[in-house]
């Protein structure tokens, strides 16, 4: 059995659960809805206050849709329940980023600043303060959409090993290389 598929969703007083006949799993709760179209040969139920995800045989394939889907609707759950929050930091000298609304403008040391637009069902609010790197902080319902977002924001300016500069996430540790040594052959 698999050790994450065999674990019950506890489901939390104020999200509901809908399974159509064609294993389309809706979530609805306090921050919002999310749909999922789920593997057929995945069952899905819900049995006292509990969502419960069993898979038919043992074969590979449906050992790891097993724990997959698992997943999925757990963070589902998660999702519509409390949310989800990122936070990333913008290191370098003179390195900043502003938001009006859900446009983002990042000066990240290239000729131009890079202008970025936020989904609409992400919350975004960023943070200037005096002797702290730049902050961004984004919030949503949806995992995988704030996981979307946050890769394609870092790749604005990755984090390089030399200096240390870039984009990266909250407690991020790069590692980093030794740079260049005076000297050499004589």
């Amino acid at each position: 059995m698999s050790r994450i598929g065999k674990l019950p969703i506890l489901l939390p007083p104020k999200v509901e659960i809908n399974i159509a006949s064609d294993n389309t799993v809706t979530v609805k709760g306090p921050k919002g809805s999310l749909t999922r179209k789920i593997d057929p040969d995945i069952q899905v139920k819900v049995e006292g206050g509990q969502l419960i995800v069993t898979r038919p045989t043992d074969q590979k394939r449906h050992r790891s849709l097993h724990g997959l889907y698992r997943a999925l609707l757990n963070n589902m759950v998660k999702g519509v329940s409390e949310g989800f929050q990122k936070e990333m930091h913008i290191v370098g000298v003179g390195f900043r980023v502003e938001n009006q609304g859900n446009l983002v403008t990042f000066s990240l040391g290239y000729s131009h600043p890079v202008v970025f637009a936020i989904p609409p069902e992400i919350k975004v609010s960023t943070a200037m303060e005096k002797g702290a790197p730049p902050t961004i902080r984004l919030e949503c319902h949806d995992n995988e959409l704030l996981g979307q977002v946050c890769a394609k924001i870092r790749s604005f300016r990755k984090p390089e090993p030399y200096k240390g500069k870039g984009i990266m996430f909250k407690g991020e540790v790069i590692r980093r290389k030794a740079g260049k040594t005076a000297g050499g052959k004589k």
